[in-house]
């Protein structure tokens, strides 16, 4: 593992296959994502230490190269990666490489796959006001001539639309890397996964007004059903510029 002979994704799987102090290895990013990987791919790992356990492998924490870059973390702190926070989606499909825990390492992944019932609903109700504003400073700035500012306000509003309906369907939102491939094997309830990545594209492209107005009947039918009228309700008369003239 010198200069010589750069660290290998292979190599370090044997290396920590035989720690016993290793509780688990994961695999995350292009390379757990089907169909995802390219030449350019590199192995993200998570590597999981039992906990109290000792290990020389901590020598390696911080490793990046074209080939490899890893995180070496104790059981804990895996725990708590991305709950809340950024890592979460890549970790909800992230491919389990080694699990000495009985299945604990798979379950860790399932629970970081499927927000509870009180982050859903709160996450919702946030991405539902945010999506509202930057949707109605993007129509009130077509209105007023002001063609950027409604083109960046519309790009904005997409942001927390698909925040939104992740957090409807109780799921991280994917990065947009992975928006296509993850609305391709899960579908979000209730959309038609066509439809909605044109309308997202037209939306961000150009800021088509039209397409706006009738993405949000759309939007606002299903979070009403999810409960979250009353965060609609507080737009009053403002609603009026959204939906469709």
């Amino acid at each position: 593992m010198t200069a010589q002979r750069p660290l290998t994704y292979d190599a370090f799987v044997a290396l920590a296959a035989a720690d016993p102090a290793v509780a688990g290895l994961v695999l995350k990013g292009s390379r757990a994502h089907e169909g995802m990987a390219t030449r350019h791919s590199d192995h993200d790992l998570y590597v999981v230490l039992a906990d109290g356990a000792a290990s020389g492998l901590t020598r390696f924490a911080g490793h990046r190269s074209a080939e490899l870059d890893l995180v070496v973390v104790t059981l804990p702190q895996f725990r708590a990666a991305g709950m809340p926070g950024f890592e979460r989606y890549a970790l909800a499909r992230a491919r389990v490489v080694l699990d000495r825990l009985g299945g604990e390492i798979a379950r860790i992944l399932a629970d970081k796959a499927r927000l509870t019932a009180e982050e859903a609903a709160r996450d919702a109700a946030t991405r539902l006001d945010a999506y509202a504003n930057s949707l109605y400073r993007s129509l009130k700035n077509h209105r007023d001539g002001q063609a950027l500012a409604a083109r960046l306000d519309a790009a904005d509003s997409v942001r927390h639309l698909l925040e939104l309906l992740f957090a409807l369907d109780r799921r991280p939102r994917p990065y947009n890397k992975y928006l296509v491939w993850e609305l391709d094997r899960h579908p979000l309830p209730g959309w038609d996964t066509g439809a909605l990545l044109h309308a997202v594209d037209r939306v961000t492209a150009t800021g088509d007004v039209t397409a706006q107005r009738h993405l949000f009947v759309r939007v606002e039918a299903a979070a009403r059903r999810a409960g979250h009228g009353a965060v609609l309700d507080a737009w009053g008369e403002d609603l009026d510029l959204m939906r469709p003239r």
